[in-house]
């Protein structure tokens, strides 16, 4: 029995991660703008109006437009860092994929070095990307600075 389940978690899991392969993605972040997110935000939004109600919950009379687009099939995946306290802090895409079980997204946080020139005010770095939409869960990974 033990011997069974271990070759079924085996399985599962190698057959899970198995046929990865690149997925395409539109980036929306300059076109939705700059977005104040006082805390970390993952998430991912099937409707204009969802995405919309996350941004005027954001900021409050004073949101941006969530974008036009077929809803139906895309969707919008939103990572937010929270605040950082200088404008030489960035978050870039690593990698997207799909596999079976889902689509796995890598991103990366840029902070600045010491000596760059940066500018001392609070920014709120965060990615706004649109998928071809699938029934898949998205899986979120950020790597260290």
């Amino acid at each position: 029995m033990l011997l069974a389940a271990g070759v079924w978690l085996a399985y599962t899991h190698w057959w899970g991660r198995g046929d990865a392969h690149p997925l395409a993605y539109r980036d929306l972040t300059r076109r939705i703008g700059r977005v104040e997110f006082t805390r970390r935000v993952t998430g991912v939004y099937h409707s204009r109006g969802a995405l919309q109600r996350l941004l005027d919950a954001t900021m409050p009379g004073r949101a941006p437009k969530a974008p036009a687009l077929d809803y139906s099939h895309d969707e919008v995946v939103i990572v937010s860092l929270g605040p950082r306290s200088s404008s030489g802090y960035s978050l870039r895409v690593v990698r997207l994929v799909e596999r079976r079980r889902g689509i796995y997204l890598t991103l990366r946080e840029r902070t600045p070095t010491l000596g760059e020139p940066i500018d001392p005010h609070v920014t709120y770095p965060y990615r706004a990307l649109a998928i071809h939409g699938t029934a898949k869960p998205v899986y979120v990974k950020l790597q260290g600075r």
